[in-house]
C-alpha cells in the first residue's frame, strides 16, 4: 500500500489489487491476486443466486448447502477434510453465496483441492446434516422471541416485501427448517453449483499461472451447469409503513429507514462519506451517536447507514437504536431530525475531515488481510468495476465537499417515508 496526493488534500492511501483472470475449463471465472511475503492465502468461491435461489417453503437451503458442505463429499468424511487442512493452519467454511477457506500460504494448493472436491461432490450425510438441522433449528427458535432479531426481520419485510429474499432472513425460518432435508441441499449443490455460476478469487504469495493449473485439475468434475439469469425485482413503494413484534422486555428495539441505493449508484462515495458523518463514524464524530447516546443518553447502541447494504440490488437506508420504552418517541424524532438537518445545511469543513480522515485511514487498513481482498474481487468481478477503482476509491472520498453531500443527502435521504419497525414492549407513536 502506498500513499497519493489528492492536490489541497492530505496524501491519501493508494490501495493496490492487482489481478489476474482466467477462465477455467468448468466456465468458472478465477481470479488471482499474488501478494508477495503473504503469510495466508485466502479463496472464495461465490455462486451467483445465492438466496435468490431458494425454493418456495424451503427459504434457507441455499444458506444450509453452503453451511453444511464441509460436513463430507463422495470420498472424503468431514473428519478427513479436517485432518488435511488443520494441521497446515487451514480450514473451510460456507454460506448462502459459496464457500471459502484460508491456509498457511505454502499449502494453498492442497486448499484449493478440497474447495474444489467440496464444490464438486459435496455429500450431505443424512446423519451429520440431521444434527446440524437440529442445532440450528434450536438458534432459530431462540431468536423466534428475540425481540432485536425479529424487530430486524420485520424491517427488511417493511422495505422489500415478505416474497423477496431481501426481506428475510438468509439462513430460513424455523418452518422452513423444519423441512428441509439432505436431499434437498444435494439437490441445490447438483442444480446450482456450476462452473458458469462460479467466481473463484485467490489471494495469497502465489504464482497466478500455477494457481490456474491448480485450479483447472481440483474444479474439473464441476459441472458448467448454465449462466445465473438475473431478474429485475420490484419492490414495495416508499412511503411510511409501520410493524411491531411484541414482547415483554425492558428495552425497545427501533428500525427505522427506507429502500437504499444499488452500488453503482453515481452518489455512492458521497453516501458513504455522509453516513461516516451521520451515523457510522467513530462515537465521537458521528452526530447520531452524539445526540441519542451521548447528549440524551437514550442508548449505548445507536447507528444509521445506507451505503454499507448497497449491492447488485438496492439495500436500506436502517437507523437503529434500542432504548427504553417512554424513549422511542424521542429516539425517532431524533433520527428524523438529523436526517432533515443534514439535508438542509452543509456539513461544516472541520466536521467533514475528520469523517473523511476516519474513512480514508480505515477504509485502506481493511485491506490487510487477505480474505478481505478476495472478497473485494468478488465484487470488483460481479459489479464489473474497472481495474484502478480500488486505488481511485480513497482519494475519491477524500475529494467529497459539503455541497457533495448536501445534495446526495437531498436526494437519497427520505424523512418524510420512513418506515418504521418497533420490537418489544408495547408503544404507541405518534
Amino acid at each position: 500500500m502506498t500513499s497519493t496526493s489528492t492536490g489541497p488534500e492530505k496524501s491519501v492511501p493508494k490501495i493496490e489489487v492487482p489481478r489476474e483472470r482466467f477462465e477455467l475449463s468448468c466456465g468458472a471465472t478465477l481470479l488471482v491476486h499474488r501478494r508477495a511475503g503473504a503469510p495466508v492465502t485466502a479463496v472464495r468461491i461465490h455462486i451467483r443466486g445465492g438466496p435468490g435461489l431458494d425454493p418456495d417453503g424451503k427459504e434457507g437451503v441455499a444458506y444450509m448447502a453452503g453451511a453444511f458442505a464441509d460436513q463430507g463429499t463422495e470420498t472424503k468424511s468431514d473428519e478427513a477434510i479436517a485432518l488435511l487442512l488443520e494441521p497446515e493452519g487451514g480450514g473451510i467454511q460456507g454460506d448462502a453465496m459459496g464457500l471459502s477457506g484460508a491456509v498457511a500460504g505454502s499449502s494453498w494448493g492442497l486448499l484449493v483441492d478440497v474447495l474444489g472436491e467440496v464444490m464438486a461432490t459435496a455429500s450431505y450425510p443424512d446423519a451429520r446434516v440431521a444434527t446440524h438441522l437440529e442445532r440450528l433449528r434450536t438458534r432459530l427458535a431462540v431468536e423466534a422471541e428475540d425481540p432485536r432479531a425479529q424487530g430486524g426481520i420485520l424491517f427488511k419485510k417493511l422495505i422489500y416485501g415478505a416474497d423477496h429474499f431481501l426481506g428475510r432472513s438468509a439462513y430460513g425460518t424455523l418452518e422452513s427448517a423444519s423441512v428441509i432435508t439432505a436431499g434437498d441441499m444435494r439437490a441445490h449443490r447438483a442444480a446450482n453449483w456450476c462452473g458458469k455460476r462460479a467466481v473463484i478469487a485467490v489471494v495469497g504469495d502465489v504464482d497466478p499461472v500455477e494457481v490456474r493449473d491448480r485450479a483447472e485439475i481440483a474444479f474439473a468434475k464441476v459441472p458448467a451447469g448454465t449462466p445465473y439469469e438475473r431478474t429485475e425485482p420490484t419492490f414495495p413503494p416508499v412511503e411510511p409503513r409501520r410493524a411491531a413484534f411484541e414482547r415483554e422486555r425492558n428495552q425497545v428495539h427501533v428500525y427505522l429507514g427506507h429502500l437504499g441505493i444499488k452500488r453503482d449508484d453515481p452518489d455512492y462515495v458521497a453516501l458513504a462519506v455522509m453516513d461516516h458523518v451521520l451515523g457510522t463514524g467513530p462515537g465521537f464524530t458521528n452526530r447520531i451517536t452524539q445526540k441519542l447516546r451521548d447528549q440524551m443518553g437514550l442508548a449505548y447502541t445507536v447507528h444509521a447507514d445506507i451505503h454499507g447494504s448497497a449491492g447488485l440490488l438496492p439495500g436500506m437506508f436502517r437507523a437503529y437504536i434500542g432504548t427504553s420504552p417512554e424513549h422511542v418517541q424521542t429516539a425517532v424524532d431524533g433520527f428524523l431530525a438529523e436526517m432533515r438537518t443534514i439535508r438542509d445545511e452543509p456539513v461544516p469543513q472541520e466536521e467533514l475531515g475528520v469523517a473523511k480522515s476516519y474513512l480514508v485511514g480505515s477504509f485502506s487498513m481493511g485491506f490487510e488481510r487477505a480474505s478481505r481482498r478476495a472478497s473485494y474481487l468478488i465484487s470488483a468481478e460481479l459489479h464489473g468495476f474497472p481495474e484502478d477503482h480500488l486505488e481511485r476509491l480513497p482519494a475519491e472520498f477524500a475529494a467529497v465537499t459539503p455541497e457533495d453531500i448536501q445534495r446526495a443527502a437531498q436526494k437519497h435521504l427520505m424523512p418524510d417515508a420512513c418506515s418504521i419497525a418497533l420490537s418489544g414492549p408495547k408503544v404507541e407513536l405518534a
